[in-house]
């Protein structure tokens, strides 16, 4: 039911929220009903647990709790002794949990690449700790190609974490394999360090440009900065992982939404060139902004 029922459904929510044929609000009530599925499962399930103890939890700065969560009750059903600690669960605390209860592995889930710079900084923690961690979410990619780059394993789905955490001489292997750091780069740091300048300025360009923003809403507002914020966040995760895929799906990503709720895409490109004028001299932003113009 959980794999076969409830993640599609919510995949599909998703999508309805894509398109704008569903609210926030008609989103999150059908995620609070999936979450009363899931309980429901939980509970009804008695399954004594044969195997160790395995931690799940998101990313700091991860919300989306419930794909994790059908994950760790999949693998409860599979025997595993599972803590599920849920959404934002920041790196120190984790590290200590990890510390305390010294599980058999860590399964840790990502869903927005925009969030790969924390995600290798959470990895990087919980290495320090000896226990093997697996990660999966689309954060990671459709083929787990950055969980790559950050040299941890990744499981598309939960029957293919309880694959990997099936296999203990594969978990054992990850302790000693080689396990490569984050690639920060120079370029990364400077971008996320500028990030509310980049924000404001991009902001200060649409409204030159832009003539209705004069009658905007708080909301409204409110709903364009963030907008840039993501914009910027993605630009910067492109830049870590060295991967300009990653910005150009999330430029066709952004189109859609904005398309479906009446948004001219020309604000895009004038939020690119803002940016790509201002980042002049980091090479490597640079090219990912001019490579999407007239995309």
């Amino acid at each position: 039911m959980l794999l076969g029922l409830v993640a599609p459904a919510q995949a599909q929510v998703g999508t309805w929220w894509q398109r704008n044929e569903w609210s926030v609000a008609q989103e999150h009530a059908a995620t609070h009903v999936s979450e009363r599925v899931v309980a429901a499962v939980s509970a009804a399930a008695r399954v004594r647990p044969r195997h160790g103890r395995v931690v799940v939890a998101c990313m700091d700065g991860e919300w989306h709790a419930l794909p994790p969560r059908i994950v760790a009750e999949v693998l409860r059903l599979d025997g595993w002794e599972v803590t599920f600690l849920g959404a934002s669960v920041p790196a120190a605390h984790l590290v200590s949990y990890l510390h305390r209860h010294d599980p058999r592995a860590v399964a840790l889930a990502c869903a927005l690449p925009m969030r790969l710079p924390q995600a290798a900084r959470m990895v990087d923690a919980c290495r320090r700790t000896e226990v093997p961690i697996i990660v999966g979410g689309r954060g990671f990619g459709p083929d787990g190609r950055w969980a790559a780059r950050l040299g941890v394993p990744w499981a598309a789905d939960a029957n293919a974490a309880a694959a990997l955490l099936a296999d203990d001489r594969a978990l054992d292997r990850l302790l000693v394999a080689d396990r490569p750091q984050a690639p920060v780069s120079g370029e990364y740091t400077a971008l996320a360090a500028d990030r509310a300048d980049l924000v404001a300025h991009c902001f200060a360009q649409l409204e030159a440009a832009v003539p209705q923003m004069a009658g905007y809403t708080t909301a409204q507002r409110d709903a364009t900065l963030t907008d840039l914020g993501h914009i910027v966040d993605t630009l910067a995760a492109a830049v870590f992982v060295d991967d300009a895929a990653l910005f150009g799906d999330f430029h066709e990503w952004l189109g859609e939404v904005l398309t479906s709720r009446g948004v001219p895409l020309y604000t895009v490109d004038i939020a690119f060139r803002a940016l790509a004028e201002r980042l002049r001299d980091f090479p490597v932003a640079h090219r990912i902004l001019r490579d999407r113009e007239g995309k």
